[in-house]
């Protein structure tokens, strides 16, 4: 799957906890606030993990889903 424009993609797939926060982490410390990023991962870990990186950090989750196969997308806002 590839990121809409002006979407950064982070492809966590197969990664475990921690790895789709740090991913998602180093990904943002090299981009503007509002910048749109898509996390995608499947460990189920991040449904949770990611929205708690977000709130700690200042960044808004804009959706997060969860496909029947248990693929996680991530859509977030990155704030200040």
């Amino acid at each position: 799957m590839s990121a809409e424009p002006g979407v950064v993609e982070v492809d966590a797939r197969g990664t475990r906890c921690p790895m789709p926060v740090i991913l998602a982490a180093h990904a943002a410390r090299e981009l503007p606030p509002g910048t749109h990023l898509l996390v995608l991962a499947t460990d189920p870990a991040a449904a949770a993990d990611l929205p708690a990186w977000c709130r700690i950090r200042g960044h808004q989750v804009q959706a997060l889903t969860t496909d029947p196969d248990g693929a996680i997308q991530a859509h977030l806002i990155l704030g200040p």
